[in-house]
């Protein structure tokens, strides 16, 4: 069984009642009720609306400095008083993929600073990443993040994405979808 391997299933039945949607850029996802977040050998609900696959990865665009920091302060999920979660999937244009790594790290962190913002809100915020390009099967987002936080972030959460948003790394997103949940 591969540990890393994770569905989130939309539809009328899971633990995170959803809340918003809202397509930022791209084709919107069909509505839904609820989120189920299952590991890859969980059976998915047949009554499904949609299903987005991601796996976790090690992470890329990251130096061994950004890396301690991350570690050090960087929380896991499933906190008690993380009953907020947010799953953002969102894909990339291809001018970002022609690009080489090196490029893309220079968008990422020394134009975007987009490790540099994350670490503004970590602890309070928590967030795994899942990229979706690693499978063999074509799915229809390259990323799907999920973040968990308690009720009284959920501000410093709105400021996070719009910091992250309005960086040059964003010019090359052009589908993601802002899907807001309460855990039940």
């Amino acid at each position: 069984m591969n540990q890393r391997l994770f569905c989130f299933a939309g539809g009328d039945n899971g633990i995170w009642t959803v809340t918003s949607s809202r397509t930022v850029c791209g084709d919107p996802l069909p509505a839904v009720k609820s989120v189920s977040v299952l590991a890859a050998a969980d059976e998915a609900p047949a009554n499904a609306t949609w299903l987005l696959h991601g796996v976790t990865s090690n992470e890329r665009y990251v130096v061994r400095d950004e890396k301690n920091i991350l570690t050090s302060k960087q929380q896991g999920l499933a906190r008690p008083e993380a009953v907020c979660a947010a799953l953002i999937p969102l894909r990339k244009n291809n001018a970002w993929w022609v690009l080489s790594q090196d490029e893309r790290r220079a968008i990422f962190e020394d134009q975007s600073e987009h490790i540099k913002i994350g670490v503004k809100y970590l602890p309070a915020i928590a967030r795994k990443l899942h990229h979706c390009r690693d499978l063999a099967t074509a799915e229809p987002f390259d990323f799907i993040t999920w973040f968990e936080y308690a009720p009284e972030h959920a501000s410093a959460f709105d400021e996070l994405l719009a910091e992250l948003r309005s960086s040059p790394e964003w010019r090359y997103v052009d589908r993601e979808i802002d899907i807001r949940m309460l855990r039940s």
